[in-house]
């Protein structure tokens, strides 16, 4: 057994760097932004009919964070891959907000500019893009649902354990869901959630 004192824990913790206690899935995205007509559009993005995970689901650009990647690096990467455009076709503006999900996972989204008008998007990845003026997010408010989030599946849960038993006051959450509908699309989930936060930022 290794010999714990004061000094090894000492040693452990001086230059230690925090992490997630819980492991947490890092996926970094894009608002890529187009300016056509001296409008601002965003660009979307219906994901393949073929796909395994949320496949026709409306998203925008991005995926997972690789080892060793931060997360404007998968950000860059996975807008070049999906959209099929070089990096010297878009320039990042900045950071959003980050958003950190109840599910483990924690999403960074980056703002960006579209320098091209010539996207070839990746069809294994993308079944089809569609743009929407940025106008049209500032003039409509979405449609808000509000979620609740608790303790499920008690059958198995050890309640002789705890002080109170079934009746100990478990702390509830809500997570807000918006959607937003535009043309025959509707946009909601993450995406909408993120959507909402960089206008009201630029509102």
């Amino acid at each position: 057994m290794t010999n714990i004192n004061i000094d090894r824990i000492n040693d452990i913790f001086s230059d230690r760097k925090s992490k997630s206690i819980q492991p947490m899935k890092k996926t970094a995205v894009m608002i890529l932004l187009e300016v056509i007509d001296e409008d601002i559009y965003i660009i979307f993005q219906v994901r393949a009919k073929k796909l395994r995970s949320q496949p026709g689901d409306i998203c925008l650009p991005g995926g997972k964070v690789e080892e060793g990647e931060t997360f404007k690096e998968a950000a860059i990467r996975e807008t070049m891959e999906e959209m099929n455009i070089k990096k010297e076709e878009f320039e990042v503006i900045g950071e959003m907000d980050y958003f950190i999900s109840p599910y483990n996972m924690i999403m960074r989204p980056y703002v960006a500019k579209l320098n091209t008008s010539n996207i070839n998007f990746n069809t294994s990845e993308v079944d089809h893009i569609f743009k929407v003026p940025i106008k049209f997010f500032i003039g409509t408010e979405p449609l808000l649902y509000k979620m609740d989030i608790g303790p499920i599946n008690q059958d198995e849960f050890p309640f002789h354990l705890i002080n109170g038993g079934k009746d100990y006051k478990f702390s509830k959450g809500v997570l807000e869901e918006y959607f937003y509908q535009w043309n025959n699309y509707v946009i909601w989930g993450f995406t909408a959630h993120i959507i909402k936060s960089f206008i009201d930022i630029i509102k």
